[in-house]
């Protein structure tokens, strides 16, 4: 028997808002949360700036975390996923208690690597003979599985609590896992989501790829530029995002809030092949992976309101809209309205894929549509398959049905997914 799965909680730990309520208000006003980076100026990195969640407190874990536990926690990898998953786990009406064990509900928290800033710590005090007064805190923050223990632990889950690690298309993909083991009726509910640590470490190796926009250090609100014909690269960042996902069964028996049901979900790779590399994304993979979601959810193209892209800033902007051009096969005219919430949060990575669901769902539950943020003029390419008009500069309201949300990482991986209101 196959389960519908619906979305009845949401947390964000987003560089532009640390809550629901913030991050939403934040997308429809356009409030940005990319910062210059002193450190990065420091070390003479070409992009000195970042997408980070830089009014972040730990102190909200105070309630779920003892004191010694709390004063070990370094990691901010761990420190956003747990966050972001209690605030979810609380939106959805669920109660927490030491004493409660849940086997029917469990967790999958991505991300692409562990802590870095931790990581260098570590070997930091080693270096300086130091290493035998660590303690036992800090093994879990080095595993990349640290996330999802540490919210299992609290929350006390007995399901599978487990890590995923796909690049950038690792918030998405954990999702789809997460619907997928529910769908199939091995769990009754799941937290889904994924989350990227703030690390200046990571944030320069990302430059020394020479993939970053260094032309705007003096602006830092103004570097990440999606579609724009003057986008110079993206804006590496850094925060998390958990949803609680369940039987729509589930929900309804116990009077909880659905804020959307999902209704397809396709996880595939381009095995670096037809034109597809560890840092291109192979066109034939994608169009097959967002047509597959489509087929799979039953609808045709013209049923899909909007798609949140995965749209960084790049030159490959212009290619994945003529992917989804292709994949849709609707004129340009009849597209859906396509946004990128990438102007406002910068790419974050592991957790982009989470954040940006976050993201769709809160369009579709408002129905609004969030603007491009620092789109000055399309990049020719992209008119020839969207009409302008479909690419808004300011925020729209709009009624909102279905929203299809895709991410694409190194690796040639990619994951696509279908939010629609219940």
């Amino acid at each position: 028997m196959m389960h519908r799965v619906v979305v009845t909680g949401m947390g964000v730990v987003a560089p532009n808002g640390i809550t629901i309520t913030d991050f939403n208000t934040a997308l429809q006003q356009g409030i940005s949360g990319l910062h210059h980076i002193p450190q990065l100026q420091e070390w003479a990195m070409g992009c000195q700036v970042a997408a980070y969640p830089k009014a972040y407190n730990r102190e909200v874990l105070y309630p779920y975390l003892s004191a010694g536990v709390l004063k070990s926690l370094r990691s901010s990898c761990i420190a956003y996923a747990l966050t972001a998953a209690l605030e979810a786990w609380n939106q959805a009406g669920l109660p927490i208690s030491k004493e409660q064990y849940l086997p029917h509900v469990g967790c999958i928290m991505g991300n692409s690597a562990c802590d870095v800033d931790h990581m260098r710590y570590a070997i930091q005090e080693c270096e300086e003979l130091r290493g035998n007064q660590f303690g036992v805190r800090h093994i879990e923050q080095l595993m990349a599985s640290g996330g999802s223990a540490y919210i299992g632990g609290v929350l006390g889950l007995g399901n599978r609590v487990t890590s995923n690690s796909s690049a950038c298309s690792t918030g998405t993909e954990s999702i789809i896992m997460a619907y997928e083991h529910i769908k199939l009726g091995n769990a009754t509910m799941m937290v889904a989501g994924s989350s990227e640590a703030s690390s200046p470490y990571m944030w320069s190796i990302f430059d020394a790829m020479r993939v970053c926009n260094r032309n705007h250090n003096h602006e830092p609100t103004k570097a990440s530029r999606p579609m724009s014909i003057d986008s110079a690269g993206f804006i590496a960042g850094s925060g998390a995002a958990a949803l609680v996902l369940e039987t729509y069964d589930s929900a309804i028996s116990r009077g909880a809030t659905i804020l959307a049901e999902i209704t397809a979900g396709t996880i595939n790779s381009g095995g670096q092949r037809n034109g597809g590399t560890m840092t291109a994304p192979s066109a034939t993979s994608v169009v097959h992976c967002i047509r597959n979601t489509v087929q799979q959810a039953g609808i045709q193209p013209h049923n899909i309101d909007l798609i949140c892209g995965h749209l960084t800033g790049t030159f490959a902007d212009k290619l994945e809209i003529a992917n989804w051009a292709t994949a849709l096969q609707l004129s340009p005219i009849h597209m859906p309205y396509i946004n990128s919430a990438k102007g406002l949060i910068g790419h974050c990575i592991s957790a982009a894929g989470s954040i940006e669901c976050v993201a769709a769902l809160l369009q579709l539950q408002h129905n609004y549509i969030h603007a491009n943020a620092n789109l000055t003029a399309l990049q020719p390419e992209i008119t020839a398959h969207v009409a302008p008009e479909k690419i808004p500069t300011s925020t729209l309201t709009k009624q909102l049905n279905t929203v299809i949300k895709a991410n694409f990482g190194f690796g040639d991986v990619n994951s696509c997914i279908i939010f629609k209101k219940v």
